[in-house]
């Protein structure tokens, strides 16, 4: 009789478990022969060899389930051991990652499947587009899949911490607590695809960092996926510099809305400079998306209709002041 330790490492205990510990009972209840305790991350099993090889080849192979899925069930564990591979819904290559309960996550226009086709090929991706166009979405899972593949090594986060039209003021606490209020849209996204013991995790060994752009300057970002957000708040001089930390293996993806600029009027969006000035360059990989790829509340479609009409009207009226004088 021998005994060995499997560490779920890729995994949230939690989940493989299942509730009230359903799934490791059942898997408990298949191996008679063996005697298994699971407590933590940690599965202590202790039996013949043989016995003790088919266990461990099986957890493996739930393991790689519940890794992909974000969810395990009794049905899943019985295919496995019967040596089946587990059934998948979703056998297309569309989706990209699934969420904490088990859906798939794929692109849902044709722009944004553009994003992930460019994903594979280029190393710079700028992703322009309206509010709830899903770009940083698309993005955020992109990057999570690399992650999981072990593709990379980090997820690095970042957006300029700029004030939408309204003056914050102080904020307490410690530098966590006053840039957490700018980069919460990051959090959303990531506590959709990630559970949450693996997410605090991840952010506690610095696995996925989430920074203001001021952060970034004297870096090099190696073995990453390297997201800035919100970039058309960026300066000409912090785009430029958040560009040139791109390190080995490292892919960029800069999202930005060029109709929702915060910066002083008399400052010029980095982002709109970048766009003409790195079009053309090889490697660098350009989507625009638009209002059809809205996938918010249909509301936000209408409303960014509604605004844009109303600044051509205004636009039209200006230039024919212009035109009069």
């Amino acid at each position: 009789m021998i005994e060995k330790h499997i560490v779920l490492e890729d995994i949230d205990p939690v989940i493989f478990y299942g509730k009230n510990n359903t799934n490791i009972q059942m898997i408990k209840a298949l191996f008679p022969k063996l005697r298994i305790v699971a407590r933590g991350n940690v599965i202590k099993v202790m039996g013949e060899e043989e016995e003790m090889c088919a266990f461990e080849e099986v957890i493996l192979s739930l393991e790689q389930y519940c890794a992909r899925h974000n969810s395990l069930n009794e049905e899943t564990i019985l295919e496995v051991i019967k040596g089946n591979k587990p059934s998948d819904s979703e056998q297309n290559n569309n989706v990209i990652v699934y969420s904490v309960t088990g859906k798939p996550i794929t692109p849902r226009s044709s722009n944004q499947q553009k994003l992930v086709k460019d994903f594979e090929k280029s190393d710079m991706i700028f992703a322009i587009g309206p509010a709830g166009s899903g770009k940083t979405y698309t993005a955020i899972a992109l990057a999570v899949r690399a992650l999981k593949n072990k593709e990379i090594k980090k997820i690095i986060l970042s957006r300029p911490a700029v004030e939408a039209g309204e003056k914050l003021g102080f904020l307490p606490g410690d530098m966590k607590d006053k840039i957490d209020p700018y980069l919460q849209p990051l959090y959303d996204a990531l506590q959709d695809m990630i559970p949450a013991a693996k997410l605090k995790e991840y952010m506690e060994f610095n696995v996925i960092q989430i920074a203001p752009l001021a952060f970034m300057r004297g870096r090099t970002l190696n073995d990453a996926v390297v997201i800035l957000d919100e970039a058309q708040n960026t300066t000409t001089q912090q785009i430029k510099m958040f560009l040139t930390r791109m390190g080995m293996n490292t892919k960029m993806i800069v999202t930005g809305d060029i109709t929702q600029i915060d910066l002083p009027p008399s400052q010029t969006s980095g982002l709109i400079e970048a766009l003409r000035i790195l079009k053309g360059v090889k490697g660098i990989s350009f989507i625009e998306l638009d209002k059809k790829d809205i996938i918010r509340h249909r509301l936000v479609t209408r409303i960014v209709e509604a605004y844009e009409k109303y600044e051509s009207k205004q636009l039209e009226e200006k230039r024919k002041k212009q035109a009069e004088k």
